[in-house]
């Protein structure tokens, strides 16, 4: 795998990698995704390992996809996120 850091638009391996399963979730913006599919395209490593997460992610899919969590895990989650939120807007004012 190369790193593309010729160029400041250019991604990374490190950088693809890491963020394969915003990618493949579409919850990335459609600037990185463009940026990332450019990347796979030119680095078979990289394009490997999106492969391989790929196939893991369709998997679990098939074996877990009718599954739901517990009502109670769920509300747990809500509240946690919640939290978490209010604590990321709470510093982003902070000096």
């Amino acid at each position: 795998m190369s790193g593309l850091n010729d160029e400041p638009e250019d991604a990374d391996c490190d950088d693809v990698l890491g963020e394969v399963y915003l990618y493949l979730d579409l919850e990335c913006s459609e600037d990185r995704r463009v940026l990332i599919q450019n990347h796979l395209d030119t680095c078979t490593g990289c394009l490997r390992e999106f492969g391989i997460e790929h196939e893991v992610k369709a998997l679990v899919a098939r074996c877990c996809g009718d599954e739901t969590a517990p009502r109670e895990l769920r509300d747990r989650l809500r509240v946690k996120l919640d939290q978490l939120e209010v604590q990321v807007e709470t510093r982003e004012y902070l000096p």
